[in-house]
């Protein structure tokens, strides 16, 4: 059996590192620039992560080589990257059996598209499915379990995919037929762990970020649910489960994000010094589009956009939620 990971990230690595047990071949493609000579030569990073991979694992820039008779294939780039290589997996073609997961969460701008929507727009017939849930990777390199979700469209490819990337003891896979629910849910919790590593860095007490979790929540199943997800779904492992884990976690990139706002800082300093993709920033600005089209209220996502996006201080981000308007809990 053969895996093959597309993108070289933590996340690619780390899910690699991961499967080890379960393949005979590993494969882990990336662009050249991408690749270091270190994780090429030696099969190790040690910035933003120390990874360490498996002698076995295979590190190549050719994408042809990396496809060819991979029984699964899991797309782990970012949300930018997805449409890109796809085109790239379409020149080249993909073998009938073989299963196409994405494990990124996010959103097309400007498109607006969910990661299925672009990649089933570019590879129309391709198996796929998406894995979502609470997965930080620093927790997993560490050796400590989680739980996850793969959701199809057909649910011969998720129960198929659940079987091959179950990892006893470590990683505990469930299928869902709710794909838009489990990718929405894995997008939108981004932005309100922003939120959360916000209220966290500026010291406004637990009441306050349990606040936000909860009425950021809220937002996530109004506009998820208006996009098509299942409320229950939202509630599950790939919403509410991750929401929580990189809502409360250091190790979480959207959490730092907010933290280092609250501490006045710019964001492209941020993402500089975090040296990795942080999701929510751009899903925040998606999040509002949508909320704007489908005539839904998101303060607290509106909030860290504006956070993002323009010069607001802190305390005025904090008064204009303290403030509003007063209503009815929904």
């Amino acid at each position: 059996m053969k895996l093959t990971v597309l993108g070289p990230g933590c996340w690619g690595l780390t899910i690699a590192k991961l499967e080890n047990n379960n393949f005979d071949e590993i494969c882990v493609w990336g662009r050249k620039e991408d690749i270091s000579d270190e994780l090429r030569y030696e099969k190790k990073i040690e910035k933003p992560l120390k990874i360490e991979l498996d002698k076995k694992i295979d590190i190549t820039d050719d994408l042809a080589y990396a496809l060819k008779g991979a029984d699964i294939i899991l797309l782990v780039v970012s949300t930018s990257g997805i449409r890109p290589v796809c085109e790239q997996i379409k020149k080249i073609g993909i073998e009938k059996n073989q299963i196409l997961v994405n494990l990124s969460k996010g959103i097309e701008l400007p498109s607006l598209k969910r990661m299925s929507e672009v990649i089933l727009e570019v590879l129309p017939d391709v198996n796929f499915a998406v894995l979502s849930g609470p997965t930080l990777a620093r927790e997993i390199i560490e050796g400590k379990p989680t739980l996850a979700t793969i959701a199809s469209n057909d649910m011969e490819i998720a129960s198929k995919a659940q079987k091959l990337l179950n990892v006893p003891s470590l990683f505990r896979l469930y299928t869902n037929s709710d794909m838009i629910g489990v990718e929405l849910g894995g997008s939108l919790k981004n932005v309100i762990a922003i939120a959360s590593g916000f209220a966290s860095s500026m010291g406004l007490g637990d009441n306050l970020r349990g606040s936000l979790l909860t009425r950021g929540m809220a937002e996530m199943v109004r506009v998820g649910v208006a996009l098509g997800a299942k409320a229950q779904t939202l509630y599950g492992l790939s919403g509410m489960g991750d929401l929580i884990a990189t809502a409360s976690s250091p190790y979480s990139r959207n959490y730092t994000v907010g933290s280092l706002i609250a501490q006045g800082k710019k964001i492209d300093d941020i993402l500089a010094h975090l040296g990795s993709v942080a999701e929510g920033v751009k899903t925040s600005k998606a999040l509002c589009e949508l909320a704007k089209k489908l005539n839904i209220d998101v303060p607290v996502s509106n909030a860290i956009y504006e956070a993002v996006y323009t010069d607001i201080t802190p305390k005025e981000i904090l008064d204009k939620l303290m403030n509003r308007k007063l209503k009815e809990e929904d």
